[in-house]
């Protein structure tokens, strides 16, 4: 078998489509996640499910040990799973932000923590930390996953130097709009706690621009395979950028001042 792969929130999106692309091209995968019945599927793939829940110290500790005791060695981490809580910032629970950093910054860094001290004694390890657009640039109403995805990356940076000489590579993927379920649950909070309050109005265009978007987003096929080209370089970069409308945002957000980029994407809220 090829190198063993362990990636979240693999029962839908983004994850499901990696776990599966990996295994079709040759690598021992494991997909994880809390709803484990939504990775039945996966064992046609030659995929191993595993129970998953990156907010409980013990899942993530019993999910590491279960795969080294099984393969050896995890030598692919993709750091997928990850929560999309959309909502005016003085609307939202401090709890609901709270429990949207445990799993989108948290988890990512006790299961890092879990997986490294192998990669290490193995001299080799891809970690692949799955951002956003949304790690780079913000919308209103995305305050605390702007914050996780920002998290995110400044992690990222800071891990890659540590580990560059153990002959580890951390990788960060910024995906735009990809179709996932995450779209769908992230609009029907911001509408329950924001669109009957004083930012309703707002409320209701960033559910429209977010329709939008999931109209004409990417297949997650398209960032699994740009997850596959990261670990498979011999020198990857850094980051990766996913389809050509995350391109573009970036591009804006590096030539416009900080004003201009808010006119700009204000004025998509009507």
């Amino acid at each position: 078998m090829g190198k063993t792969v362990l990636v979240t929130g693999a029962s839908a999106g983004i994850g499901k489509a990696t776990a599966i692309y990996l295994a079709q091209n040759g690598y021992s995968v494991y997909g994880a996640a809390r709803r484990i019945k939504k990775m039945e599927d996966l064992k046609g793939y030659g995929i191993k499910p595993i129970s998953l829940d990156v907010t409980s110290e013990e899942s993530l500790a019993k999910c590491v040990a279960q795969i080294l005791g099984e393969a050896g060695s995890i030598d692919v981490l993709v750091n997928n799973a990850g929560s999309g809580y959309y909502g005016a910032l003085e609307d939202m629970s401090i709890s609901d932000a709270k429990y949207q950093m445990e799993v989108n910054v948290f988890g990512v860094a006790r299961l890092i923590q879990l997986v490294l001290p192998t990669m290490r004694k193995n001299n080799f390890g891809k970690i692949v930390n799955i951002s956003s657009v949304g790690g780079k640039v913000t919308l209103p109403m995305g305050g605390w996953y702007h914050a996780s995805k920002f998290a995110i990356e400044g992690l990222s940076d800071a891990l890659r130097k540590e580990v560059k000489s153990f002959g580890i590579d951390v990788i960060v993927i910024e995906p735009g709009g990809t179709k996932s379920e995450m779209v769908g649950f992230g609009t029907d909070y911001l509408m329950k706690v924001s669109g009957g309050t004083a930012y309703g109005q707002l409320a209701k265009g960033v559910s429209k621009m977010y329709a939008k978007i999931e109209k004409d987003a990417a297949e997650p096929i398209v960032i699994a395979k740009l997850i596959k080209e990261g670990i498979e370089a011999k020198t990857p970069k850094t980051r990766y950028a996913g389809a050509s409308g995350a391109k573009m945002m970036l591009f804006f957000r590096k030539i416009l001042s900080d004003k201009q980029f808010d006119k700009m994407v204000m004025s998509q809220m009507n």
